[in-house]
């Protein structure tokens, strides 16, 4: 883990960099966050809620609108964090040569690529913030307790971004993204706890769905949405808290080797 000990303060000013450069098109990076939640609530939420009465989560029954908004926030993290340093770091490495330009000033690779991730994990908190905003107004979140969501949320899109970190470094081609996109983020969004239960399932596939980081994220940011605070939860905490560094350290790695070549 010595690699990430020589990230620096500097990694600071690859973020704002980003983030200046995000102001130029400030449309499309705060619309989508608020109006894709509710494309999914609505669309779900209404739609197959009016058929689905009653869901069952950790021995308790709710709504199915309820059940589903927390599982929105998790998606709202993932996909935003992930794609941002997937497509975004891919583009600005391979196409614009941003990399090879902050490489000419007193800038580490280190501290690019944590700048980097830190990036891509803003952008994940915003859009879990910009859900939860829209679900905390039609009262489908606790308070207190679902300020937690902010924590996880933070965790999680650190994880997520170093994944897609990691997809980039390893993608010779930007076509080559589709293959994560098809075999690891796909999976996740259909069996991760995010539209239904995943207590009913084979054994076989829930087990699975227990080795998915985002199966992980939802299970907290449900249980905050919620207001039960278990025991149980330290599981997921834990996973999140050994994984998210792991991670980090292999997209650097990897993401460092290529650039070196």
């Amino acid at each position: 883990m010595t690699l990430l000990l020589n990230i620096s303060y500097r990694a600071w000013h690859v973020w704002r960099r980003n983030l200046d450069v995000s102001r130029f098109s400030w449309k499309t990076t705060i619309l989508p966050p608020l109006l894709e939640p509710m494309l999914y609530i609505v669309a779900f939420g209404l739609g197959v809620g009016a058929y689905v009465a009653q869901v069952g989560y950790r021995g308790r029954m709710t709504d199915y609108l309820t059940f589903l908004a927390p599982g929105m926030i998790a998606l709202g993290v993932l996909s935003h964090a992930i794609f941002e340093c997937m497509y975004g770091s891919f583009v600005r490495m391979r196409y614009q040569r941003t990399f090879d330009a902050m490489l000419c000033t007193p800038l580490l690779i280190e501290d690019i690529l944590a700048g980097e991730i830190l990036w891509g994990a803003t952008k994940g908190l915003f859009a879990g913030m910009a859900v939860l905003s829209v679900i905390s107004v039609w009262g489908l979140a606790v308070f207190p307790s679902s300020l937690l969501i902010l924590p996880t949320a933070v965790i999680s899109g650190l994880l997520f971004a170093a994944f897609g970190l990691l997809f980039a470094s390893i993608s010779p081609y930007i076509e080559n993204l589709n293959l994560p996109t098809f075999f690891f983020i796909n999976p996740m969004f259909f069996f991760s706890g995010t539209f239904f239960p995943i207590d009913d399932l084979p054994r076989w596939l829930k087990a699975l769905a227990m080795l998915l980081p985002l199966t992980h994220t939802v299970d907290l940011m449900r249980a905050a949405a919620y207001g039960i605070l278990e025991a149980r939860l330290w599981v997921s905490v834990a996973y999140l808290a050994i994984l998210t560094p792991i991670v980090c350290y292999a997209a650097i790695f990897l993401m460092k080797r290529r650039l070196i070549k």
